[in-house]
């Protein structure tokens, strides 16, 4: 568009002729097929809950990684016996160790492979379920007798 003067457009005309350049090395679309509609994306199903987070994490692990997270679980079930014994030995037994106790034994229901590591780990439980035992009688004991 041309502005002539103030307020005032012409008119330019078009050029009728166009230009065609070879498309042999470039991007040219099929004149036979017609171009076809946007379609919305197909939604997405989640996948909820942590059952199925782990059973995807458990379905890549590299190796080592079980054995690793067998490791880590055995220790903090050694720290809350520690703990306990701390507890006992002081005079100042908390009432959440129990509860550390009996998070810590699900822990170690873990198969890993190795005969001499889950020896272990089910030596640790046997252990923490002993004293799980104990301190529930203790517990029913002191709410019997009110102490």
């Amino acid at each position: 568009m041309r502005v002539l003067g103030p307020n005032a457009a012409a008119v330019t005309t078009a050029s009728t002729k166009t230009r065609r350049t070879s498309t042999a090395s470039g991007f040219a679309l099929g004149s036979e097929e017609p171009a076809q509609p946007a379609t919305a994306a197909a939604s997405l199903r989640t996948i909820g809950g942590i059952d199925a987070l782990l059973a995807l994490q458990s379905g890549s692990d590299e190796p080592g990684a079980k054995r690793r997270r067998a490791v880590a679980h055995g220790r903090v079930a050694l720290d809350a016996l520690d703990e306990l014994k701390h507890g006992m030995l002081a005079g100042t037994l908390q009432p959440s160790i129990l509860q550390r106790l009996q998070a810590a034994v699900t822990e170690l229901k873990v198969d890993t492979g190795e005969p001499g590591l889950d020896a272990v780990l089910k030596e640790i439980e046997l252990r923490v379920e002993v004293e799980i035992a104990k301190l529930s009688a203790r517990a029913e004991a002191q709410a019997a007798y009110g102490m």
